[in-house]
């Protein structure tokens, strides 16, 4: 065996390095500055502005990453100045800024910048970001200043709005907890805000520049931008939460039962997920998801591939499957219809979706010419009679907002997940978690009283709505829209799937499919044309995989509800003899919490006992260890099953 990797591979699946953020102070105010722009702001403990950013991105949207030079950092007891200059540049433009934060003791929060392009600037957006938290603050009451001054009462939205739900803004005034007032002013150009959810980043995205604009645009040579955004705080710090320090975790009233595992099939995947069966039968899954798309070749051997590997695997076979053509699609239907009959209607389950559905087209833009979806549907029901008939999205939650199926016509609603479209970095993965309540409230109010399945989801992209493609990722790093991503073999990748399927089985989710069977998304060691540290010489599978093995185990079972402090994600189902309790850190930091009930036994999955849980496809019963703590300890990005009487 060979020597055992490194913390930053048990935890993230790589040995990129992280520069921390570092930690301003101004009396109870507090930021985190990173590369030069502001992250979680707090006062007294509680955020009130999730980020304040500057940024410049090209024609595609993609962000630069500006070059920094004279950055000066000045911290006072009563506050705090930083002052930079930064350089965005590609091969054929450059755009220049400086900008200065000042932070005040008194609860003021100044962000200004002043920028010109050296050379005719192509670009989606240049200027200030702002993002507000959603944990106390969806659905609840924001006064807007528009920029023609008038006031408006609103509220920032609960379900989650598929466009932009506040427009011609200046500034913004919410209650940040009980008495806490905080208003963000945005000054030299007109924001919108969108709503963040519908990508699974934990936020309300304010910005400059109206989409019905037209983009991209130019910004002359040596055009001075002056921007500015100014936080002010007001009123009486907020008191502790009751009990919040204490870390208890508590047990509620049952609230539904668990719904089945299912796992993603890439075509690309259908020989190794065969010979790989036996390890794979063993997680539980009772779905396989099999991808289907004329357009990339696939044809019925394909189809008898993903019947194949279910079978091989104990899993029922769904399709799903994507029709090309726009003037002809009711002929290719009948078709596909007619070849899956012929193999005996093997699918329970058949997902449609018309190819051009699979880009994503913005607000205001012109939908591109697609079968019309009741026709689309109406045929569909008639060609596939016994099947389960679902509609949706393949890409993400977003474009089935923006573009809603026909759900009389239609028995199920799918959709599926990224959980790193805008950002790239650890803490928004796992932040990204909170947005998965609103996501299920969302998608049962777009389901209209029909079931909904979400998945097959995973950290990474599995296709790109924005762009040609996910990225490769051939240099295992962190990094937004990665096809293969490393933290998915990390813990990391095991307490963010154990959130993820906690959050949409308490959503209400009939299905949760997760992650795939042995390629970016896969659950076991298979050689790929990208690194895998550690996994690739030792082999094994993923800690990801007890996860959903565990998950898979309670199908069918009562489900509780779960109250744990902010950094743990929970599910709990009740079992024969007591309750079976699952614990996740998805933070960087040791948690430890205090337990409901008596514990009987322990399986722990952290850094300790990785090498020995990637070793053995049986380790949530062999690292089972007897536990009769009141308090559970977790290492950063560990998880936890406990039975409990």
């Amino acid at each position: 065996m060979s020597q055992a990797p490194s913390l930053a591979i048990r935890l993230f699946g790589t040995d990129e390095p992280v520069t921390p953020l570092r930690l301003l102070r101004a009396g109870a105010l507090t930021a985190e500055l990173d590369t030069g722009n502001l992250r979680h702001i707090r006062y007294a403990g509680v955020e009130i502005i999730r980020a304040v950013s500057f940024i410049v991105r090209d024609k595609n949207w993609g962000t630069y990453n500006p070059i920094l030079s004279d950055l000066v950092v000045d911290e006072r007891a009563d506050g705090f100045t930083v002052t930079y200059k930064a350089l965005a540049l590609d091969d054929n433009q450059a755009f220049r800024y400086s900008a200065r934060i000042e932070g005040s003791a008194d609860g003021t929060l100044d962000f200004s910048a002043e920028g010109y392009a050296e050379n005719p600037f192509l670009t989606n957006r240049t200027g200030f970001v702002v993002l507000h938290p959603i944990n106390g603050v969806s659905g609840h009451p924001v006064t807007i200043e528009h920029v023609d001054g008038s006031i408006v009462e609103s509220r920032f939205p609960d379900i989650i709005d598929p466009v932009q739900p506040m427009m011609e803004l200046r500034a913004l005034t919410h209650e940040a907890a009980p008495g806490l007032t905080v208003t963000c002013r945005m000054e030299g150009d007109t924001y919108e805000m969108e709503d963040q959810r519908n990508w699974t980043d934990a936020s309300y995205k304010t910005y400059v520049r109206p989409l019905a604009l037209p983009w991209p645009y130019t910004l002359p040579k040596d055009e001075t931008i002056r921007q500015a955004v100014r936080v002010t705080i007001a009123g009486s710090l907020p008191q502790a939460a009751a009990g919040a320090e204490a870390g208890k975790v508590t047990l509620g009233e049952r609230i539904g039962t668990v719904p089945p595992l299912g796992l993603g099939l890439d075509p690309t995947e259908i020989t190794d997920t065969i010979a790989r069966a036996d390890t794979l039968r063993r997680i539980g899954a009772k779905v396989l998801v099999g991808y289907y798309d004329p357009s990339l070749g696939h044809g019925p051997t394909t189809l008898g591939g993903i019947v194949a590997a279910a079978r091989a695997i104990g899993a029922e076979p769904w399709l799903e499957a994507v029709i090309q053509s726009v003037d002809g699609f009711e002929a290719e239907i009948e078709t596909l219809g007619k070849t899956v009959a012929e193999m005996g209607s093997p699918f329970p389950t058949v997902l449609l979706s018309p190819l051009p559905d699979l880009k994503c087209t913005l607000p205001g833009s012109v939908w591109p010419p697609a079968p019309p979806p009741r026709d689309f549907f109406e045929v569909a029901r008639k060609v596939f009679p016994n099947a389960r008939l679902g509609g949706g999205m393949f890409s993400l939650f977003t474009e089935m907002n923006r573009k809603r199926p026909p759900v009389d016509l239609i028995d199920l609603v799918s959709f599926t997940t990224t959980a790193m479209l805008h950002a790239g970095d650890d803490h928004s993965i796992t932040e990204g978690l909170e947005t998965l309540p609103a996501i299920a409230l969302s998608a049962r109010a777009i389901a209209d009283g029909k079931p909904y399945a979400v998945g097959p989801s995973a950290i990474g992209m599995r296709m790109n709505p924005y762009g040609e493609a996910p990225l490769k990722n051939p240099g295992n790093i962190r990094q937004a829209m990665n096809f293969n991503d490393p933290r998915h073999r990390g813990l990391l990748g095991a307490a963010w799937a154990l959130g993820f399927f906690a959050r949409f089985a308490a959503g209400g989710a009939t299905t949760i499919t997760l992650g795939g069977t042995t390629g970016a998304f896969g659950l076991i060691a298979v050689k790929h044309d990208w690194p895998q540290p550690w996994f690739d010489e030792a082999g094994g599978v993923f800690p990801m995989f007890h996860v959903l093995a565990g998950m898979a185990r309670l199908a069918g079972l009562p489900l509780r509800a779960v109250a744990t402090p902010d950094a743990i994600e929970a599910i709990a189902a009740e079992t024969g003899d007591g309750v079976e309790l699952w614990l996740a850190n998805r933070t960087g930091t040791e948690q430890s919490v205090t337990l409901p009930g008596a514990p009987r036994s322990l399986f722990l999955l952290d850094a300790d006992s990785f090498v020995a849980a990637t070793g053995d496809r049986d380790a949530l019963d062999h690292l089972t260890q007897p536990f009769d703590e009141a308090t559970l300890t977790l290492a950063p990005y560990a998880v936890a099953r406990l039975l409990i009487s």
